[in-house]
């Protein structure tokens, strides 16, 4: 374990086991002549069951780190584990099978099928899942029972970013990767989708990283790990999480 991963590893002792490593993980993107390095060689583990909050400003290179995360996006130099695998030549079928079996993702928009019940977008994943969640039980799990037949036009904001944390959900992934996912909402709505994924990581034990530009919600992580110009330039560990509740911004 190099130097950086071994100072993180002694701030605190991790939840869990070493799920995801990234070592000298680097992304530069190349447009003509010019290269753009959107993410600078960076060492980073992510721990079985912990809340992890990703947080820097617009254009830091937080969504580019989660994105080679979760095997979207691919690095251009470095060194990606998860857990036994290494996932830094894979293919895109590999890449594919790696997502679809692992990772949840949860995007700022819901991207939710408008012609599909919250039910059946939840079951477009069960169905191509190995060991699914029924996918009633977790929109129940994101306190949307009673809307289970309802399409997105009939919903809130709010409820359908609970639609799309049920179907990141439902196919039990280890791994759940949440991008800005309260930036489309309002404060008491934002709130509440916070509490949802906090219930989420505590009950099922899925680790969760949640990237934001919001540093209000860096007190629920059990690590906040700051992002700016495409490098990490810190690690704070929490020894207790506060609750969505307690938070305000």
């Amino acid at each position: 374990m190099n130097a950086t991963l071994q100072a993180a590893s002694a701030e605190r002792e991790p939840p869990g086991e070493t799920l995801y490593q990234l070592i000298q993980v680097s992304k530069t993107y190349v447009m003509g002549e010019l290269e753009v390095p959107a993410l600078k060689p960076t060492d980073l583990a992510l721990y079985r069951g912990e809340f992890m909050v990703l947080l820097g400003a617009s254009g830091s290179g937080k969504s580019t780190l989660l994105n080679i995360i979760g095997g979207l996006d691919l690095p251009s130099g470095g060194t990606l584990r998860y857990l036994d695998f290494d996932l830094t030549d894979a293919d895109d079928a590999t890449l594919t099978r790696f997502r679809r079996r692992h990772v949840g993702f949860v995007f700022q928009f819901y991207n939710l099928i408008p012609s599909l019940t919250a039910l059946e977008n939840v079951q477009l994943v069960t169905e191509i899942s190995d060991d699914p969640m029924d996918a009633a039980e977790a929109l129940a799990l994101v306190g949307l029972q009673e809307r289970l037949h309802h399409f997105p036009a009939q919903l809130s904001g709010g409820e359908q970013q609970r639609v799309a944390i049920a179907r990141a959900i439902a196919k039990r992934p280890h791994l759940l990767l949440c991008d800005e996912p309260t930036g489309a909402l309002d404060y008491q709505t934002g709130k509440l989708v916070l509490t949802v994924l906090e219930r989420i990581n505590r009950e099922l034990g899925t680790t969760t990283v949640v990237i934001t530009h919001n540093a209000a919600i860096a007190a629920m992580a059990d690590r906040v790990v700051r992002i700016g110009s495409g490098r990490i330039t810190g690690i704070e560990c929490h020894a207790t999480r506060a609750s969505p509740e307690d938070i305000a911004w």
